[in-house]
């Protein structure tokens, strides 16, 4: 199971922001917007904080991928 993050750097695209505007209004560090960046996991906290910020739903920002073997 993975989780993707396609869905955000989509958003901001559509918000014209560019992924420093919203590390400046999320107060995330430059880690973790290297994890997002990677798919990689990230705490509840900085999922809801990116939420507020954007104005959005979870499922605004990320999507379930399922993997290929769990497709079978």
């Amino acid at each position: 199971m993975a989780i993707s993050y396609k869905k955000l750097w989509k958003l901001l695209i559509d918000k014209d922001m560019m992924k420093k505007d919203l590390r400046a209004m999320t107060g995330v560090s430059t880690t973790t917007m290297s994890r997002l960046s990677k798919d990689e996991n990230v705490s509840t906290e900085i999922v809801s904080k990116i939420c507020s910020v954007l104005n959005c739903d979870v499922g605004d920002i990320m999507e379930f991928v399922p993997d290929k073997k769990e497709e079978q």
